[in-house]
């Protein structure tokens, strides 16, 4: 069954990775501090969104129909993980990754739906979280931790807006609690990830401006997973982000508009749910599925997307006991949207990633 378990948190982090909701680009989950013994991981994925549109309106010197082209970067996601037991109670874990993230570029060639040829943000970010586990003698246990994002963002627009932040490291936590039965392989986690806040320097065409802050938002997850026949595990999870929280309101921009450069209409959730079976002793596979609802509303020019549909295979190879390699592959459907400006429909994303586990 520990095949199938690693399988599956593989699995389940690629689906993440097609494209979720906000700016999210990797779901927080609990499972390192389930792992046995000493535990150390290493993921890389490549994801490929293709995401375009079209004028709905003529405006800004295009007219109606004019295409967007495809306005999403390709973008690489890395994380490291590592857990130990200092006591037959007591577990620590180390994840750094990269939480939220946005690569969005309009070409030169096209009118980019009444932003202009030429228009770019990008957002990077890189998370760190220490974490703590207690295992009640009861299969209950607790845990928590600090969570640090560190976040940097450049923006321009081809109406000569331009706008860079500085580079801003803020804290957050992580609080849950678990339930398990190791014989069937059967556990349920639940966790809150808290807001954090970040207040940015800004230089905004050019000049310094005044600072802005950005919420980066709570989270709650609902992680399930229980073994339903030899060898095969049934897993799962629900995630609610409050991406309504999200603002990018730089102060001069929101002079000159009277609007905000980035304004998250509502919440999301993330529904998945898969399957890993072990095959024999160095094999093990597994699929999963993934339902975002759309928010419904109008979305931004530079994050045109609402909602999506996945669906990804995962495959191990365990050449002995110590060693996992997982590599798998995700499909996201990702759901369309309107601007006011633009229409943008018939949009995907392929993710594509491998995960190196090591017990100790």
């Amino acid at each position: 069954m520990k095949r199938a378990l690693g399988v599956a948190a593989a699995a389940s982090l690629l689906a993440t990775a097609a494209h979720a909701g906000g700016v999210e680009r990797s779901a927080f989950s609990t499972a390192i501090l389930f792992e046995d013994g000493t535990y150390g991981e290493f993921s890389f994925g490549l994801v490929s969104p293709s995401v375009s549109g079209v004028q709905a309106i003529d405006f800004g010197g295009a007219s109606e129909g004019a295409e967007s082209g495809d306005i999403f970067e390709t973008y690489t996601l890395w994380s490291l993980g590592f857990k130990t037991d200092l006591t037959d109670r007591i577990s620590v874990a180390v994840i750094i990754d990269q939480p939220i993230g946005a690569d969005t570029v309009y070409s030169p060639s096209d009118y980019a739906l009444g932003l202009g040829p030429g228009s770019s943000a990008v957002l990077d970010n890189i998370g760190v979280t220490a974490l703590a586990k207690y295992r009640f003698p009861n299969n209950i246990s607790v845990y928590g931790g600090l969570r640090a994002l560190q976040t940097k963002g450049t923006v321009s627009l081809n109406s000569g807006y331009t706008l860079e932040t500085s580079r801003e490291l803020n804290l957050g936590y992580v609080l849950g609690a678990a339930w398990e039965r190791p014989e069937i392989a059967a556990r349920v986690a639940l966790s809150y990830v808290s807001a954090i806040t970040q207040t940015f320097e800004a230089t905004e065409n050019g000049s310094a401006s005044l600072p802005f802050s950005t919420t980066i938002p709570q989270q709650i997850k609902l992680e399930a997973q229980t073994g339903i026949a030899e060898d095969t595990l049934l897993f799962g999870s629900v995630n609610w982000t409050d991406w309504s929280v999200f603002d990018i309101t730089p102060v001069g921009y929101n002079a000159s508009t009277d609007s905000s450069l980035v304004d998250l209409d509502g919440d999301t959730f993330t529904f998945s749910l898969g399957v890993g079976r072990r095959f024999n002793e160095q094999w093990s596979g597994a699929v999963i599925g993934t339902y975002e609802p759309k928010v419904g509303g109008l979305s931004g020019n530079l994050g045109p997307t609402d909602g999506r549909t996945s669906l990804g295979v995962a495959a191990t190879y365990s050449p002995n006991d110590r060693v996992e390699i997982t590599g798998g592959l995700t499909y996201a459907l990702i759901g369309g949207t309107s601007t006011g400006l633009g229409d943008f429909d018939g949009n995907s994303a392929v993710a594509a990633g491998v995960r190196l586990g090591f017990n100790y």
